[in-house]
């Protein structure tokens, strides 16, 4: 009888493994097919935001395909995208340089994103050698498109500012620095403090590390909680990235309305790949 019991446990447990794992394990997607990929080129930011879908879904060769389409026509933040499966090597071997070529093409398109994570990484050397004055100069960049963030990063870097720098937007200047530099542990406990005090910018950093798997196993139930509870406190960027979980039922159950609700907030916040998505509907 004991015989019995352990192997239908043993079974029961062995089920509720591969349950799990079949839960988590990736999809394979197909890549794009001509026709299909036309109709992305015709419509860039439909096309940018249906490959950050496949990303979240982890099928990086299939939102590496969609970005390069983008990407070789000029457009900023698919070359910032790419930059990102570059710098963590997703899809395709990690090389910092061709990150950081990635990025530079990107915020000479005009990409906020990419100017500001530049500024911050260039001070590591994550992106290979260190290069302050490459940093000042891309931080200054992204302060003139408007990035607050960006703004608080050069007042650390030259201990001088144009504006006043609030203390929150210091701890997350620090806190992204830590990312940049690779101090993953650390990062991770900043961005905790700074969402308990009340910040849900901590929280979308969060849920991209658990997105992207940075410094913590990846978990996309996680990032899905983490990313609505940014969204629920008014944060653009969390409340992009929640709608594209509606949108493509990665994280979050499939719900057109919900996608389309949090994309328009977003773009209300002033996020801008969700005023060009919005604008494209």
């Amino acid at each position: 009888m004991l015989r019995a019991r352990t192997s239908r446990s043993a079974r029961l447990c062995l089920s509720g493994l591969l349950a799990v794992v079949l839960i988590q394990a990736p999809v394979r997607a197909e890549l794009l097919g001509e026709e299909e990929l036309s109709d992305v080129v015709r419509k860039p930011a439909i096309g940018l935001y249906k490959g950050y879908a496949e990303f979240k879904m982890a099928h990086y060769a299939e939102a590496h395909q969609i970005w390069t389409a983008l990407a070789e026509r000029g457009m900023g933040e698919a070359w910032f995208n790419l930059g990102i499966l570059a710098e963590d090597g997703l899809g395709e071997p990690k090389d910092g340089l061709e990150a950081r070529r990635r990025y530079e093409k990107a915020a000479l398109a005009g990409s906020r994103n990419a100017a500001l994570r530049l500024g911050t990484s260039l001070q590591t050397n994550r992106l290979g050698p260190v290069d302050v004055d490459g940093a000042r100069r891309w931080l200054k960049a992204a302060v003139e498109l408007g990035d607050d963030e960006a703004a608080a990063q050069l007042a650390m870097l030259d201990g001088t500012a144009a504006k006043p720098v609030s203390a929150r937007d210091r701890r997350l200047a620090e806190a992204r620095r830590m990312e940049a530099d690779g101090s993953l542990p650390d990062a991770l406990l900043a961005y905790r403090a700074i969402a308990d005090a009340g910040d849900p910018r901590g929280l979308t950093r969060l849920a991209w590390l658990y997105e992207a798997g940075r410094g913590v196993p990846r978990n996309l139930a996680e990032a899905a909680r983490l990313f609505r509870q940014a969204a629920e406190a008014g944060e653009p960027e969390g409340q992009y990235a929640l709608s594209v979980m509606f949108d493509t039922g990665a994280g979050q159950p499939r719900d057109p309305e919900q996608a389309l609700r949090w994309l328009r907030a977003s773009a209300a916040g002033r996020y801008p790949p969700a005023i060009e998505a919005l604008k494209a509907r």
